[in-house]
């Protein structure tokens, strides 16, 4: 495990990276020892100097596609901040981002704290409604190029999400076969479905809970959490507008400035 000091350090690159946009080598380069748990205690130490309330989470790498591509046999987790909620009707600037990219995604808001041994059906029951949601995500990493240390030390690589309107009660649509499609500039660009996460999205979330309680992090009612993306992820351009629909759940839209 890395020492308190080199933690702080590498939180603080990172933190650097975001706000002047430009992206840093793999830590693992420079330090091959890091581990999943200096990387949450390091993305804990930015996520508390941005000192904004903590609007929900984020679960990463829910397919076995991409745990099986970094190693892994678990999902990541990262944090949604009050201040990284996007708007359908305020464009975004892609160039204030350093790899922007798009994921479709259930969303879940709570109703009701999740207790860290909550299985799916706890996880229903203690939910508000499904919304239809877009998750942007970024890396400061340069190129990409990370482990699963880079991912989780960088907030899991999000950097916002928008909320479609529509609220579903989750008794009144089944969340493992919910049709997601993905459209740019009006064609599909990407497909997908809900069983994709962890063969429910639900199971996510029981994950998900589970996870923070190790770290001292409570799912909270209010909270949004976004369990896992459906599709592929999708580059984002300047002009670029994004339209997902899911089947049952409605539609939500992101648009990039030109």
């Amino acid at each position: 495990m890395l020492s308190a000091e080199t933690r702080e350090g590498l939180a603080e690159r990172l933190w650097r990276a975001e706000r002047e946009r430009e992206p840093i080598p793999p830590l693992i380069e420079s330090h091959p020892d890091i581990d999943v748990v200096d990387a949450y205690e390091i993305q804990l130490i930015n996520i508390r100097r941005r000192d904004v309330p903590t609007a929900g989470h984020k679960v990463g790498l829910s397919s076995p596609a991409m745990q099986q591509m970094m190693g892994v046999d678990e999902p990541d987790y990262g944090h949604l901040l009050s201040d990284m909620q996007l708007s359908e009707d305020v464009p975004l600037d892609a160039r204030a981002y350093c790899y922007p990219r798009v994921e479709v995604e259930v969303g879940f808001l709570l109703s009701e704290d999740i207790p860290p041994d909550c299985d799916e059906q706890g996880v229903l029951d203690r939910t508000e409604a499904l919304i239809p949601s877009i998750e942007l995500i970024d890396s400061r990493i340069r190129d990409w190029r990370i482990g699963i240390a880079d991912t989780i030390a960088d907030n899991a690589s999000s950097a916002g999400y928008v909320l479609g309107a529509q609220r579903v009660a989750p008794g009144a649509l089944d969340p493992r076969g919910i049709d997601a499609v993905l459209h740019r500039n009006g064609e599909v660009v990407a497909e997908g479905r809900s069983d994709a996460v962890l063969g429910n999205p639900a199971t996510a979330v029981a994950w998900l809970a589970k996870k923070v309680a190790g770290f001292g992090v409570r799912l909270r009612a209010g909270n949004v959490v976004l369990p896992g993306s459906c599709t592929r992820a999708i580059d984002v351009r300047p002009g670029d507008v994004f339209r997902a629909e899911f089947t049952g759940l409605g539609t939500v839209g992101l648009t990039a400035k030109p």
